[in-house]
């Protein structure tokens, strides 16, 4: 059928054929933004690890330097709990005005994974496999979750 130069627009066949085309591309895009979301979720979970950890790591510094007087000598300089590096310790003479608080964390994160504010910990005494926390200090944390990574390890072991 010959159109007439008067006659504008499309036919049905042409808007089908079009808005197939456009779903079939909708559909493509969203696995690949369901990866970039995975993606994002793993790069924030390797800030927090590192985060974390860094506070561990300077709590052991400041009581190896004994700033940090520990009661329990099991502790081996690493932190009770995740609470002490968020409530903080008293660093130095509690009598002079040198004497602070200090806080290795703001708040306890949340896992990005889990989207809760609960981690695995290990303590130093712990074997380094363990699933269980002895209860002893911090000396590790890592991951609840126990799905894959993009790169097939399990969050768990980072």
């Amino acid at each position: 059928m010959l159109r007439r130069a008067t006659q504008r627009g499309f036919s049905y066949i042409e808007l089908l054929v079009a808005l197939t085309v456009l779903m079939v591309l909708a559909s493509a895009a969203v696995p690949v933004a369901h990866w970039d979301e995975k993606r994002r979720r793993e790069a924030r979970l390797r800030v927090t690890l590192s985060l974390m950890r860094d506070a561990i790591d300077q709590y052991k510094k400041y009581a190896d330097e004994g700033l940090i007087i520990q009661e329990d000598v099991e502790q081996v300089g690493y932190p009770p709990s995740l609470e002490d590096l968020v409530d903080g310790v008293d660093v130095g003479d509690p009598q002079s005005a040198e004497s602070r608080t200090l806080r290795f964390l703001q708040r306890i994160p949340v896992d990005p994974i889990t989207e809760k504010a609960e981690w695995g910990l290990r303590s130093y005494q712990d074997d380094f496999d363990s699933e269980q926390w002895g209860g002893e200090n911090v000396w590790d944390v890592y991951s609840l979750s126990d799905k894959r990574a993009l790169d097939g390890t399990y969050y768990f072991e980072w």
